[in-house]
């Protein structure tokens, strides 16, 4: 027994498995295990680190292009016929605007078109009723010149609220007359014009006694004056066809808080 233990202790002396170089072959070391587990987690923190140094601007563009590529490419069935009906619209409004410039196609009949503008304005119809109503000695005549000189304020009024809110551009880049400026009459929708005309016509129709060719001059007359704003290039046909519809509101409105005779002579004794 004793001469055989140092044999065995020269033979696992003498094998070469038993090194310290081969001994990871058969039992991994602990400390090789635990630097090589510290050099992966010091080499993920520098990475997470590093990702956090990044740009923030990339992180967020990463974050954000799969849902932006989703969002275009997946778009909403209204938001694809509101932009649909808004290309049609501007193109179309583009088109029209025949006499938008001197250079257009029809760019030598602008005088008459803005002439024609011009019939529909605020200002000339205020200043044409103040005049009526002064030289008016009926008192029916009296009542229905208040009360539409009340529908053209507040024609006058609503629009340019409407239009502060909208804020809505033209078709065409072209500034605004002094006349224009005076009504607040700045932006494209609705077109002043064409609610006026339509509350105009729509007033005349309901409370002038007319002949039947008259009444049809009345709505042709308000027919041309709204697209006459078009072919200048001022207003879209969304603008003007707004714009009769809010002409025609506000007619009814009128209707509604009609003043009565006794308030116009009230109205008119104290001014």
């Amino acid at each position: 027994m004793p001469a055989s233990q140092p044999r065995s202790r020269a033979r696992d002396r003498n094998n070469v498995l038993n090194r310290a170089e081969f001994l990871s072959l058969n039992q991994p070391l602990k400390g090789n295990q635990e630097s090589r587990s510290s050099s992966r987690k010091q080499s993920g923190q520098a990475g997470a680190a590093g990702a956090q140094n990044a740009n923030p601007k990339e992180r967020r563009q990463s974050q954000q292009l799969p849902e932006e590529d989703c969002m275009q490419l997946n778009p909403s069935f209204k938001g694809i016929a509101f932009n649909s009906l808004l290309a049609i619209d501007i193109c179309m409004s583009k088109r029209l605007g025949v006499c938008a410039s001197r250079a257009s196609s029809w760019g030598g009949a602008r005088s008459m078109i803005n002439l024609l503008g011009i019939t529909g304005h605020g200002i000339p119809w205020i200043a044409g009723t103040l005049i009526c109503l002064v030289k008016s000695s009926t008192l029916a005549g009296q009542e229905v010149l208040m009360n539409l000189l009340l529908a053209l304020l507040l024609d006058i009024m609503i629009v340019a609220g409407l239009q502060k809110l909208a804020k809505r551009k033209g078709p065409y880049d072209i500034n605004p007359g002094l006349l224009d400026y005076l009504t607040m009459d700045t932006y494209a929708f609705p077109a002043g014009h064409a609610s006026r005309v339509a509350m105009l016509s729509k007033f005349f129709l309901n409370h002038l006694v007319l002949a039947i060719p008259l009444r049809i001059l009345l709505v042709l007359w308000a027919l041309c004056v709204g697209f006459s704003r078009v072919m200048i290039g001022r207003h879209h046909i969304t603008d003007v066809l707004s714009g009769f519809v809010f002409g025609y509101l506000q007619f009814r409105l009128v209707e509604l808080i009609w003043m009565s005779s006794n308030t116009c002579q009230m109205l008119i004794s104290i001014w």
